[in-house]
């Protein structure tokens, strides 16, 4: 049966991350043009707008002699002068004939805006008059009667003057190219892991001999993260009496845990490319469900991790003397939020003398896993109870409680299993990795201790467990 043909992550990835480039480049040319053109218009404008007014400051004073000595500077260099009435009746115009002064200019646009605000300009409008495209500047002198109107021929010595800088363009572009490469290359990155781990699964789906499978995966967080996978399935494949059951079991449940959350994310990525007109809100929506699965994807990869250091490196774990009951308040000051928005209470009646040798990072992840389980499964308004419930000694005896819904008697002997759910479908959409029971349970075994669950006489859930006590104790 041929696999359907589908695009790669790495590949849609890149062609989201390409698209956001070049759709962020031609907005910053596109706004960059445009700002830049109307600085430009504007500062012609701007000395049009002073021709007008040294010509208007001639006629106010009567000065006739300087006004056509400095008409005719401006013709020369290519600047037309109208003088009009507040009619639009053309009084004077160093270009036009006789027959053509006759024409109302009170339609025309700078005029109109000349008589309303003082001042206005008309852009490549076609002249009536002399014919081809001119730029106009008209400046009105309301106390006099009369409007002053300079214009130049739109020609290429114009165009060139209001013509925008086009070096930001390649600039730009240049930027975008760079930043392309560099992700393409990192992108390569990711897809040689996706490429190897891809190979493993296979490999390991058709039941091969997986003893030599040495490969080199990227020197990055996911090629850890590879790495460990391998490792972990190598290790669980060791052990002779359960290699199939767990073989089989293993990259079933890790190939599970993975496509979820990846097919989430490539639905959601592969919507958003299909839908470009997409609204902003809903793309937003997708997006931050895609970040919710890459958080999921974080924890499980963490959890994996972390059970893979307690499998082969146990002895590798420093010790030293934990105040319990201080460490179980670092824990509810951390849940105090979930706790709240669930209505949830914490009881920590742990003696603010029990102290415990061990190694601290361990030691939180037991009560942490423990109260965070309770937290997603114990139910809304529960309480969640740590006490200290006897001791011998050489060990501390714990147990923790909720009174909430409790686990049916046939599913507690279960509930230390990787990737073990009671519900699974509740489990997943509450971002469950199904490890967190099995890392308190190693955890609890390298402290030389031991751990059960049963039914608690609230009817919750009760863990009962030991640690063993400061060596100062």
């Amino acid at each position: 049966m041929k696999k359907k043909a589908f695009l790669p992550l790495s590949s849609k990835l890149f062609l989201i991350v390409t698209a956001l480039a070049l759709t962020l480049v031609l907005v910053f040319v596109f706004y960059q043009y445009r700002r830049e053109n109307e600085y430009r218009v504007e500062l012609l404008n701007t000395k049009m707008q002073g021709y007008n007014k040294e010509m208007g400051s001639r006629l106010v004073n009567k000065d006739t002699t300087s006004f056509l000595r400095y008409e005719r500077r401006l013709l020369r260099d290519g600047v037309r002068t109208t003088i009009l009435d507040y009619e639009g009746n053309v009084l004077f115009d160093n270009e036009a004939s006789n027959s053509i002064k006759k024409d109302n200019h009170l339609g025309r646009k700078e005029i109109r805006y000349a008589i309303s605000l003082g001042k206005g300009y008309d852009i490549k409008r076609e002249s009536a008059n002399i014919g081809g495209k001119w730029f106009y500047s008209a400046t009105a002198f309301p106390k006099n009667g009369f409007i002053v109107r300079t214009s130049h021929p739109y020609n290429m010595r114009l165009s060139n003057v209001l013509g925008t800088n086009r070096g930001y363009l390649w600039i730009g572009l240049a930027i975008c190219i760079m930043l392309i490469i560099l992700y393409y290359i990192y992108i390569g990155h990711i897809n040689k892991n996706i490429k190897l781990l891809r190979s493993f699964a296979e490999h390991a789906e058709k039941n091969d001999d997986l003893t030599n499978f040495d490969v080199e995966f990227a020197d990055d967080e996911l090629g850890e993260i590879s790495k460990n996978i391998v490792s972990l399935y190598a290790k669980l494949n060791n052990s002779e009496d359960d290699k199939t059951r767990l073989k089989r079991q293993l990259t079933q449940n890790i190939a599970h845990e993975l496509k979820t959350p990846v097919s989430s994310i490539s639905g959601y990525i592969e919507t958003i490319l299909d839908n470009p007109d997409m609204d902003e809100n809903t793309k937003k929506q997708f997006l931050e469900s895609s970040f919710s699965q890459c958080q999921r994807l974080t924890n499980l990869i963490n959890d994996i991790t972390l059970l893979t250091k307690l499998d082969e490196s146990c002895d590798s774990f420093t010790t030293e003397d934990i105040n319990i009951h201080d460490l179980i308040d670092s824990v509810y000051k951390d849940v105090t939020l979930q706790l709240q928005k669930r209505g949830m209470k914490f009881l920590n009646l742990v003696g603010p003398n029990v102290v415990v040798n061990g190694n601290q990072m361990l030691l939180y992840s037991i009560f942490r896993n423990l109260t965070d389980n309770a937290i997603a499964y114990a139910g809304e308004y529960t309480t969640v109870t740590v006490q200290n419930l006897k001791q011998n000694e050489g060990f501390y005896w714990f147990n923790f409680t909720d009174n909430g819904v409790g686990v049916p008697e046939e599913n507690q002997e279960h509930l230390f299993e990787r990737f073990y759910r009671v519900d699974k479908g509740r489990s997943r959409k509450l971002g469950g990795t199904g490890l967190g029971l099995a890392i308190v349970k190693n955890a609890v075994l390298i402290h030389g201790g031991w751990i059960s669950a049963r039914t608690a006489s609230t009817g919750g859930l009760e863990f009962v467990f030991s640690l063993a006590k400061s060596n100062s104790k």
